[in-house]
């Protein structure tokens, strides 16, 4: 399995508790494809570099796992249609 980073960013104009929601219903996609997830980070609100669907803000969300290629890539579908993400990328991480 490899590792990979995984930074996506929820809109802000929703309720907390639905931001929370997202994130919880991404790091379900995921934990139900065999993904351990070895980071979690919630960087909170923060501006973004530039206007993304006129948001100029937005929740950051930061997560490190080890993964099959399979699980990720499912995880990117799933990020390409959630309405409730402004962007979110991945990164595979090379060990030394």
């Amino acid at each position: 399995m490899n590792k990979y980073e995984i930074t996506f960013i929820v809109r802000p104009d929703i309720e907390e508790a639905q931001i929370k929601k997202v994130a919880e219903d991404m790091k379900k996609v995921l934990t139900d494809g065999k993904a351990t997830i070895v980071e979690e980070k919630a960087m909170g609100q923060r501006e973004l570099a530039y206007e993304i669907n006129k948001f100029q803000t937005g929740y950051y969300y930061l997560y490190v796992v080890t993964s099959p290629i399979e699980t990720i890539k499912e995880f990117d579908r799933v990020a390409r249609i959630n309405e409730n993400l402004l962007r979110h990328l991945i990164v595979k991480v090379e060990e030394k």
